[in-house]
């Protein structure tokens, strides 16, 4: 498109307006355009002087196309600089100035055709010869102009303003969110640190609570442990062994209903109980529910299942007795395996105290598991537990001892659907203890 020369600014300014309709400039991009050729092309026309314009598409790397307008003023001293105006321009020495605004798909190709650049006939460059009336009315035309753009130009001021304010803004916020973000991190780290220091000294305290291992002459025992949450250790599931004068092992499994330090509390006062009622020679099947009437007057809310074994290490003879509890388990050197069932009801239950005193003999290479139910229902199906059980005891049986209880345990939690506190202790006879040697005695 040919340049055209323009005399008067209102005539220019509706050239550059007829330009933005045509190639459908943003508003935003053609207010500032106007502004900025207005304000450019002000200096040369009040020095008396003209103005040329000229439109021209050009493509663009990336298949793009822009609109370079470009105006020839020349230089005097009251033009603008180029990077001060509304939309900042291109300058060269001469005068030109030149701005370059990326155009869409539809405007490069389908839209409209620029219009001439000519100015429109009703305001020519001067007014008609002896139209007074003609000239007033261009005059106010042009004031009424002026301060439009005035307000346009505060406007955009303050549009830009606002832009580099958000802009701050947004940059604080980001700023703040990555604090904030730090500072979660941080917390979150602390609060690992004591749950586990935490956990740690429950650990340390219930360990300390545990009776110490014992050893007898002809027999080997060992424990496996573990909490429904490690980092809060402290639960209902209790064992306790002791060496009777009679030269017996007895020993005792509780699970005491819930978990935390509560639990834990009542389970140590169920086998302290049953510790003194064994010592003072009390029958193996009046324990259960004289440990009951012991501990109701001071814990009405404790519940408790238990199971008693008395294990003669020179006989090999085998008492049990059950409140509640989950039978245990005998596995024989020959490879079978039994659960000793036997009926009886938990401390805290109506009518407390086991049925009666189930015997057995547990022979050369016999192992016997008692377990709390956190081993056999962590799928919820106690049957199903049992099942695995048996074959999980039936494998590992031909382990040392120490490594049965945590073997069991491992194969029977592959899958926890119900996280629960887990106690497996296992005993097994090794043989008739040798004469000259100590049926038992602690480290």
């Amino acid at each position: 498109m040919s340049p055209h020369t323009f005399h008067t600014l209102p005539s220019l300014r509706h050239a550059v307006r007829g330009i933005c309709r045509a190639h459908r400039l943003p508003s935003p991009n053609g207010a500032r355009l106007v502004l900025s050729v207005s304000r450019v092309a002000t200096a040369a026309l009040d020095a008396g002087g003209s103005v040329r314009l000229e439109a021209v598409e050009q493509p663009a790397p990336g298949g793009r196309t822009l609109l370079a307008v470009t105006l020839h003023a020349g230089r005097t001293p009251a033009s603008p600089s180029p990077a001060e105006l509304p939309l900042p321009g291109q300058a060269t020495p001469d005068g030109t100035v030149a701005w370059h605004l990326p155009l869409g798909e539809a405007d490069s190709r389908g839209g409209d055709r620029p219009p001439s650049l000519a100015p429109p006939a009703p305001r020519g460059d001067a007014p008609a010869p002896g139209g007074a009336r003609e000239a007033a009315a261009t005059e106010g035309y042009e004031a009424e102009i002026a301060a439009l753009e005035g307000e346009l130009g505060a406007a955009l001021s303050r549009v830009d303003t606002l832009s580099t304010e958000l802009h701050r803004l947004k940059d604080e916020l980001a700023e703040t969110n990555s604090g904030v973000l730090a500072l979660y991190v941080q917390l979150e780290e602390r609060d690992e640190q004591l749950r586990r220091a935490h956990g740690q000294i429950l650990r340390e305290l219930e360990d300390a609570l545990r009776p110490p291992p014992i050893t007898v002459n002809g027999m080997d025992l060992a424990v496996h442990y573990a909490p429904a949450d490690p980092d809060a250790p402290t639960g209902g599931d209790f064992y306790d062994w002791l060496l009777l004068p009679d030269g017996t092992v007895h020993i005792t499994v509780v699970d005491a209903l819930g978990h935390g330090v509560r639990s834990t509390r009542s389970a140590l006062n169920v086998t302290h109980a049953v510790r003194t009622l064994a010592l003072e020679g009390h029958p193996l099947e009046s324990i259960v529910a004289r440990t009951h009437d012991i501990l109701a007057p001071f814990d009405p809310d404790l519940m408790a299942t238990v199971l008693l074994a008395r294990i003669d290490p020179e006989t090999g003879a085998l008492q049990l007795a059950n409140g509640s509890h989950p039978p245990a388990l005998v596995v024989r050197a020959d490879g079978t395996a039994d659960y000793l069932e036997l009926r009886g009801r938990g401390i805290g239950f109506p009518l407390p105290g086991s049925d009666t005193v189930r015997e057995d003999t547990l022979h050369e290479g016999d192992l016997l598991m008692l377990y709390t139910d956190g081993l056999t229902e962590s799928r919820r199906d106690p049957i199903e537990g049992e099942a695995r059980l048996v074959t999980s005891a039936r494998a590992h049986a031909r382990r040392p001892v120490e490594e049965i209880p945590g073997a069991v345990a491992k194969d029977m939690h592959t899958v926890i659907l119900h996280p629960d506190d887990t106690l497996a202790l296992a005993v097994r006879r090794t043989g008739k203890p040798q004469r000259g040697h100590p049926l038992a005695g602690q480290p």
